[in-house]
């Protein structure tokens, strides 16, 4: 994927670049000083450009790439110093040695040649294969535009699948911005991150501050699930076979950092007293902990993480009820919003009867440019109050910044419920703004001004 994240001129298309370096590969040199290809070419960037992985006038050779997995690449030591002081300090410092040819058997080919392209064309060619090893190389040799580009590129496509794996290279990166961002996601989408396979490849380290996380917003059974299927990995990784004598060896003193008295009493006797990775000493003591008066000492953290606090961005200046509305006869009530910088979609407060106490099912949708990321059929209970009645979805959803989303929800239940009125087009949340319009896909009169879906309860 081509991001050309900073201003710069039009390239000569690649096409035209790549047949004239061909033709001068063909020529001798004779040839080539003779043509006046310079012509060809307005600005010097543009000429700097036809000199990428070019042999013609290179005085420097990298070898990259591992053993038996190299590349030799051309390269010219002025433009090479000019992109970076790392380059400057090889050719051109005190301690500068001549050498006409430089191994280079840390960097990827292709992430060293995404490398010298912006050096050479200004041109920022990132790509999600090999970004983190583009990053690498831009850290390494101090290329500080490209490095950040590569943190923006990686913020821009941190999810919960990838975001474990992203939070172990930005501390490898020193990048505490890049990391904020994943612990963010990690926090918010718990559940999803730790199941994913990316959670399974993190380093020993990362997983200890993962398993630590006051925040995380997960059960802790699904703590402790992930982190046997970690240790499986690991085995793996250690040529050992994954018995769960290995599991429990290659998590040593990570498993005392899952909160296992925290746990439910079923999901304990059902699941981890009878994984085999406790002993029968910290399975009867975890037992007599439950149920004991004179609970026993653990080396367990006995206290559930504290999570997230959800907050609430509500749309309402009032509500009201008449005689003849708020009626549900399977239509849609739906309203657009979008926000100013990243949160997590948990689910939407609703209204409830206006007739006394009542029982809905709601089926709830999220959609981004009509294509549905979330959906749920769920039952809420309303006490015949004008209070807002909590619905979630199965995960929190994460939602982009300066881009609209569709909440809608079709609802099933008594005929007269509140409804909002006095709707606010912008709500500020403490450091969230949030924007509202009206949706299309609204077809029982929900809107801006008024209606359902009065809340949005979501995770910042």
């Amino acid at each position: 994927m081509a991001a050309e994240l900073f201003p710069t001129k039009k390239l000569v298309p690649a096409a035209s670049v790549q047949q004239y370096q061909q033709q001068n590969l063909t020529n001798n040199n004779t040839s080539i000083t003779s043509c006046n290809w310079q012509g060809l070419y307005p600005t010097i960037r543009e000429r700097n450009s036809v000199m990428f992985n070019n042999e013609m006038m290179a005085d420097v050779h990298f070898v990259v790439g591992p053993p038996g997995g190299t590349q030799r690449v051309p390269g010219h030591k002025y433009v090479l110093a000019v992109g970076s002081s790392v380059f400057h300090a090889m050719f051109y410092g005190e301690l500068a040695e001549d050498q006409d040819e430089i191994r280079i058997p840390d960097v990827e080919p292709p992430s060293f040649l995404a490398m010298l392209k912006y050096i050479y064309c200004d041109e920022i060619d990132l790509c999600a294969d090999t970004v983190l090893a583009t990053l690498y190389a831009a850290k390494k040799y101090i290329v500080p535009h490209l490095a950040r580009a590569c943190v923006n590129f990686l913020e821009t496509s941190l999810s919960a699948k990838n975001a474990c794996v992203l939070l172990s290279q930005s501390c490898l990166f020193e990048e505490p911005d890049l990391t904020q961002r994943c612990w963010e996601v990690i926090d918010a989408q718990a559940e999803l991150a730790l199941r994913s396979e990316g959670f399974c490849d993190i380093d020993v380290q990362t997983l200890e501050s993962i398993l630590r996380r006051e925040t995380l917003n997960a059960k802790e059974m699904v703590v402790f699930e992930a982190a046997l299927n970690w240790a499986e990995a690991e085995c793996q990784r250690q040529d050992l076979p994954p018995t769960i004598e290995n599991k429990r060896l290659v998590l040593g003193k990570a498993i005392y950092l899952i909160r296992i008295p925290a746990m439910a009493l079923e999901d304990f006797a059902n699941g981890a007293a009878q994984s085999g990775v406790l002993t029968l000493n910290e399975t009867n003591d975890i037992f007599l902990w439950y149920t004991a008066a004179n609970k026993p000492d653990l080396l367990f953290c006995t206290k559930p993480r504290k999570g997230l606090s959800p907050q609430r961005c509500h749309r309402f200046q009032s509500c009201a009820y008449r005689s003849n509305q708020w009626r549900y006869r399977g239509r849609c009530d739906s309203i657009q919003f979008a926000v100013d910088k990243r949160v997590f979609i948990a689910g939407f407060g609703l209204y409830g009867s206006s007739c006394g106490s009542a029982e809905y099912n709601a089926k709830i949708e999220l959609k981004r440019q009509g294509v549905p990321m979330a959906q749920r059929i769920i039952k809420y209970f309303s006490d015949g109050s004008s209070s807002t009645f909590p619905v979630s979805f199965e995960y929190p959803v994460q939602i982009e910044p300066d881009t609209f989303y569709t909440a809608s929800v079709v609802l099933d239940g008594n005929e007269l419920s509140y409804f909002g009125q006095e709707g606010m087009t912008e709500v500020q949340c403490g450091k969230v703004t949030f924007q509202f319009q009206c949706s299309s896909d609204s077809t029982n009169g929900t809107g801006v001004q008024g209606g359902q879906i009065p809340e949005l309860i979501f995770y910042a």
